[in-house]
């Protein structure tokens, strides 16, 4: 069978023949055919030796996937903690696959069950005790995870989302209430009216932009920050009179800051959530051609064996 491995860290995977192990070593493993992978943010980090949980070559990328059990059902299927899953075929455990609720097409969840579930596991797991019709403000909303983060708010009950991002055209086209176009210089975006009033903060960008939302923002309310993602920058300066003089909660989002069994909860209720959204088209690319791929951009991509 063959495989994505990734055998030097500057260099994108090549498509490879490995030794195909027809039943998993450990009985507790479940064999599943893969029907498609999708290549999300923390997969390019690990493939680049970025990511913490990546570390030893040779490396198989991916996380995640959709693929069909001996018995034919088609499942989701986790791989952050055991391997990759750019594979012709993958065993995993039992407890790191989820039955795909019918309705649900199986490229798309291959390529917005990862992104989705940030900002899921943000709103269920990190905030606590916002109104029942709150209002967010996604910072980086024209990323993937920050685009479909959109319709995890509505879902879970937001009646307000505001976006930020660079692109006000890209923005424009999201569906939001309201946009905060991020300037060139930073220090030049007026998040004003916008953000003073919303209840939580998904944030994927951090760095300048996050330090100047939370110095120069007077917010009206109790805001709760989340911290997901840091496309614009690893690190923030906050003087303490910004904590002294706003009612400002900041927490992160990841694994480690809610457990597995957590997860394992949230799965299920995702996965229906979804059928109700409408998910935008991904690009379905077959394996062999990873490394010619590995540098598109502008498209959701999902590769298939």
């Amino acid at each position: 069978m063959h495989a994505a491995c990734v055998k030097d860290w500057t260099k994108p995977p090549v498509y490879t023949e490995i030794p195909d192990h027809s039943e998993p070593s450990d009985t507790s493993d479940i064999r599943i055919k893969v029907i498609a992978t999708g290549l999300h943010r923390v997969v390019l980090s690990r493939a680049a030796g970025r990511h913490y949980s990546a570390k030893t070559l040779p490396h198989i990328p991916g996380v995640d996937g959709i693929g069909t059990t001996s018995t034919g059902q088609t499942v989701y299927f986790s791989t952050f903690a055991t391997g990759g899953s750019f594979s012709d075929v993958v065993h995993v455990p039992k407890e790191a696959v989820t039955p795909l609720p019918e309705g649900i097409d199986p490229y798309k969840a291959a390529g917005f069950i990862n992104p989705a579930f940030s900002s899921w596991m943000a709103l269920k797991k990190r905030t606590a005790g916002a109104p029942a019709s709150f209002s967010v403000l996604i910072m980086g909303a024209t990323s993937a995870s920050g685009e479909i983060a959109i319709s995890v708010a509505r879902a879970l009950g937001a009646t307000k989302v505001t976006g930020c991002a660079r692109d006000p055209q890209t923005l424009s086209k999201l569906g939001l209430d309201e946009i905060i176009v991020l300037q060139a210089d930073v220090q030049e975006t007026d998040f004003g009216a916008a953000a003073a009033d919303v209840d939580v903060i998904l944030d994927y960008m951090y760095g300048p932009p996050t330090e100047h939302l939370l110095r120069c923002t007077g917010f009206t309310k109790a805001v709760q920050y989340v911290h997901i993602g840091s496309v614009t920058g690893l690190d923030i300066t906050l003087p303490g009179s910004v904590l002294r003089s706003k009612n400002l909660t900041i927490r992160g989002s990841g694994p480690g800051s809610f457990s597995h069994a957590d997860m394992d909860e949230e799965l299920p209720l995702l996965l229906e959530a979804l059928k109700g959204m409408q998910l935008k088209e991904v690009k379905k690319v077959p394996l062999s051609r990873v490394e010619e791929a590995w540098g598109w951009s502008g498209e959701r991509i999902v590769f298939v064996p």
